[in-house]
């Protein structure tokens, strides 16, 4: 599992460990990290060019002190002083020992070291990083993040302002919220984490992201002794004489799961649809929990049977057009999986907040609806109404296609009756659906019905 963690935790375990460590010892461990992961991103250090963009304090020291060590390999670094009266002076001396040179502007490089301010820096950039970096993009210069893009909110992972855009961000000792998020994970590029010792003095982390054991260890398996009803039954109440196809999708997420039976709720029509496609799917029943709301559209026709699977008590995963059916608070374990729009309108705020500030939305959402919050990105938000969150990075953006949601939809609903608690089936459901995904396209376009096939497909990878 990659775990994520707030400054407020990093600084504490950084004081922790440095305590029993001689002076300078931490910076060494994160410079000689980052000089290697750059000799990795260049694939050489002789004779390369390399500038460091340094800021006051330890990030620029860490800059600072990796630049030094490039020099000392045979790269040409050229380090630009954003304050040169606060500039890191062990760092400085080091690099002008090793043959470096202080410049008053960036010029022609291989690469651009961005160690303009660390975790401890707020949004934006002073007018003089501004003006370095725009010599930096007008070049098409390569940048390497010095632990988190500069100018980027680390702890929500918020870009409100002027920021970084790396193409490798080297972190030091734990990954960082604004490592996960969007829109700062974009401007992270590829992350690679440094070991500094760290590990022993870290708290439970903010932000977890699954990897593939840690999907295997929650993902539900049948045992020998199993049968239909006791692998759990789902009941999918979607779709609608208007978008027929969605009760479809939904179905065919929750059979690619690992339940035992499918029973479809709905309309003659998409019914018709949904045993033509899957004749092993059946009628209304005894259920362990419900999917519902894709495809349900304009018509009213099913809003006291939506009503009443929410008032049953049953483990519920709620979608689209079903989120507006919603009580003021949920008294059952209930899984939201909203886009941003959805969320949106849910929170009687613009999309376009939401998309800046989707740690935050999809926190308050939780908190508001007493539920699981699912908000569906390129990076899935996964949050709990008890404060834990954890996201997926593990996807494809050919999964932006219609009819994509009502698949995890499906997908998560099988997952709940299977037994699992709605932050696990968010969890476990957009990873697989990303990994099925992923199968589906190989590179290409995908439609929602191969993401669906490829299900099994994803499971067994996990697995294996």
């Amino acid at each position: 599992m990659r775990r994520a963690h707030t400054v407020e935790q990093v600084r504490a375990a950084e004081a922790a460990l440095m305590a029993t460590l001689p002076p300078g010892t931490l910076m060494h461990r994160a410079a000689a990290g980052l000089a290697a992961a750059c000799m990795d991103f260049l694939g050489r250090a002789y004779g390369a060019r390399v500038v460091v963009l340094a800021g006051s304090g330890d990030n620029g020291g860490d800059a600072l002190y990796a630049g030094a060590r490039l020099a000392r390999r045979g790269a040409r670094v050229e380090a630009v002083l954003l304050n040169p009266e606060k500039a890191h002076q062990g760092g400085l001396a080091d690099l002008l020992a090793a043959g470096g040179e202080v410049v008053d502007r960036v010029r022609d490089a291989d690469l651009v070291l961005d160690g303009v301010v660390g975790i401890g820096g707020r949004p934006g950039l002073r007018p003089e990083a501004e003006r370095a970096l725009d010599v930096v993009e007008a070049a098409g210069i390569p940048l390497v993040a010095v632990d988190v893009p500069s100018g980027v909110d680390v702890d929500t992972g918020e870009t409100p302002e002027r920021h970084v855009k790396a193409e490798l961000t080297v972190t030091f000792g734990t990954h960082k919220i604004a490592h996960f998020v969007d829109p700062a994970r974009e401007s992270a590029g590829s992350v690679e984490l440094v070991d500094i010792g760290l590990d022993p003095y870290l708290p439970e982390p903010a932000l977890e992201v699954l990897q593939p054991s840690d999907v295997k260890a929650l993902l539900p398996t049948p045992g020998h002794e199993a049968q239909k009803y006791s692998r759990g039954v789902v009941g999918v109440l979607a779709g609608s004489q208007q978008y027929t196809g969605a009760a479809v999708l939904a179905v065919g997420g929750a059979l690619g799961g690992p339940v035992g039976m499918v029973r479809y709720v709905g309309p003659d029509e998409p019914a018709a649809f949904v045993r033509q496609r899957y004749p092993e799917v059946v009628g209304a029943g005894r259920v362990q929990a419900w999917a519902i709301g894709s495809g349900l559209g304009d018509d009213e026709s099913q809003a006291e049977e939506v009503r009443n699977a929410l008032r049953s008590g049953l483990p519920a995963i709620v979608d689209a057009d079903g989120l507006r059916y919603l009580p003021e608070s949920c008294d059952s374990p209930v899984l939201l999986t909203p886009h941003a729009g959805e969320l949106a309108r849910m929170l009687g705020v613009d999309r376009e907040d939401v998309e800046k500030r989707r740690l935050h939305h999809a926190r308050e959402a939780a908190k508001r609806w007493n539920a699981t919050v699912l908000l569906k990105g390129s990076a899935t938000v996964i949050a709990g109404p008890d404060g834990r969150i954890r996201v997926n990075t593990a996807s494809t953006s050919w999964l932006a296609t219609a009819g994509s949601g009502d698949v995890l939809s499906g997908l998560c609903g099988s997952l709940l009756a299977s037994g699992l608690s709605p932050f696990d089936a968010g969890s476990v459901g957009a990873y697989l659906h990303g990994t099925a995904g992923q199968l589906a396209a190989d590179g290409g376009p995908v439609t929602a019905q191969a993401v669906a096939h490829a299900l099994p497909d994803a499971i067994r990878r996990v697995l294996s």
